[in-house]
């Protein structure tokens, strides 16, 4: 019978690879945000990227959604490594579809890792790390939006903010690459975002 713990507190890499060799994480748990968009329709597509999916068929899909008369708004959804992803998504739907109206909202969200002993008889607790991981929803309309909405972009607008979000992600890569990235439980700074949209606080659950 484990124990549950939580790993909490300042640890260096490898106070920190030292104690998480003996560990593997079997589960993630996503906890509910608040949504930072209120009063879209109930029917509306919304575009749940991930980080394994294929952006062809992601696009393929919203494309010929996005190309009958009745459908008038989609949104697209990605956290973590899957933010520059949306991104990408995003800028194509735009360059398709011409005059979209487009609000971005930047987020986090907390997930909890649950990482368990390799060796059951070691006596070790059962460890839950909890990370806040950045996020990003979009609306795409064919309808005017307000303009006054943090985040708002008019028709064919393409300004800083995907470039250097899109920048921001592959500099964390090639750092992750180069041996800088933080294990489980660690602390420290999410890639910076800019442009119109404020962060939204995550709901506590």
């Amino acid at each position: 019978m484990y124990r549950e713990g939580t790993l909490a507190g300042p640890v260096s890499i490898g106070d920190e690879h030292r104690r998480m060799e003996n560990y593997k994480k079997t589960k993630i748990v996503e906890k509910p945000c608040l949504h930072p968009f209120t009063n879209l329709p109930p029917d509306i597509i919304e575009m749940k990227v991930k980080d394994g999916s294929k952006i062809r068929n992601l696009m393929g899909y919203a494309i010929s959604k996005m190309e009958l008369d009745s459908v008038r708004q989609i949104l697209f959804t990605g956290s973590g490594k899957a933010v520059s992803k949306t991104i990408t998504c995003v800028e194509i739907m735009k360059r398709r579809l011409k005059e979209l109206h487009q609000i971005t909202k930047v987020l986090f969200k907390q997930i909890e890792e649950i990482w368990e002993p390799i060796v059951p008889e070691a006596g070790l607790d059962t460890l839950t790390v909890k990370r806040n991981i950045p996020a990003i929803c979009v609306l795409l309309s064919k309808d005017a939006l307000n303009p006054q909405e943090p985040g708002y972009q008019a028709p064919g607008s393409f300004d800083a903010f995907c470039i250097e979000t899109l920048s921001a992600e592959s500099q964390g890569q090639v750092k992750r690459k180069h041996g800088g990235g933080r294990g489980a439980g660690s602390t420290g700074k999410h890639p910076h975002f800019t442009g119109g949209a404020p962060r939204e606080p995550c709901a506590k659950s």
